[in-house]
């Protein structure tokens, strides 16, 4: 047996560069890794995909991103996954379990590795760097430890329907350059994602960052010293707290 760290990605910042006459979209992102992982099991004698913990939103089956990692490495084997980042959140849950499989297989190139998705590359290679294009150009960065609050909530945002609000806003001109260009956009798409930043920001008194496409917020720094996860009741409903670290490549 062997047993994988697929360790969440978080976008410190995400500059959209240009809109490609296929309709990609190529990206300017430093993002790095964070102690919130999923955890996986790998047993090289199955032929099977298990998975618990917080399961919702994961497409079961061969469409699966640990099952198309699989196959893309043509390798075989059961993997019991445990899920802790939450589907739908920006954090780059199944990109990051399909990086530990290819990691486990040896790696692949980051223009493989993007046939599985964008922020596959990265998670592939994991710590801090500087991500460019599709996501496939990776150029490492200086380890920085920072200490991070994420804000998770019981929905998420669909990162098509955000890119497709996105296209609209550079169309008619609406175009805001935050440190992440998507904010207004997953704003626009869930509403919800601009009430709770709102919220935040005012009970905090912090700036409050859209994580990739949202839904997740996080805020630099951490805000207790007696807990690392709690809730509290929003204007959006139930929000849960997470303290976390950005960790090193190989973690």
């Amino acid at each position: 047996m062997s047993r994988l760290l697929a360790p969440a990605k978080l976008t410190w910042y995400l500059e959209v560069t240009d809109t490609r006459s296929d309709g990609w979209h190529e990206l300017r992102s430093e993002m790095v890794t964070l102690s919130l992982a999923d955890e996986l099991e790998i047993d090289e004698s199955g032929d099977y995909v298990m998975m618990s913990g917080d399961t919702s939103g994961v497409e079961p089956g061969p469409r699966n991103l640990v099952s198309r990692a699989l196959a893309l490495v043509n390798r075989q084997a059961g993997v019991s996954l445990t899920k802790h980042i939450p589907t739908g959140g920006g954090l780059g849950g199944g990109s990051a379990d399909a990086a530990a499989i290819l990691r486990w297989a040896g790696g692949v190139s980051f223009e493989q590795a993007l046939s599985l998705g964008s922020d596959v590359p990265f998670c592939q290679v994991g710590g801090r760097a500087l991500v460019e294009g599709l996501g496939e150009q990776i150029t490492p960065l200086e380890f920085v430890e920072r200490p991070v609050t994420l804000a998770l909530f019981d929905f998420g945002v669909s990162t098509p329907a955000v890119y497709r609000a996105f296209d609209d806003l550079v169309k008619s001109g609406d175009v805001r350059h935050t440190r992440n260009h998507l904010t207004h956009a997953a704003q626009l798409v869930e509403p919800r994602v601009a009430t709770a930043m709102s919220w935040l920001g005012a009970e905090f008194g912090q700036e409050v960052i859209l994580a990739g496409s949202g839904a997740t917020l996080f805020i630099e720094g951490h805000l207790r010293q007696d807990s690392d996860l709690w809730e509290v009741e929003s204007p959006v409903g139930r929000v849960r707290l997470r303290q976390v670290q950005t960790t090193p490549a190989g973690v």
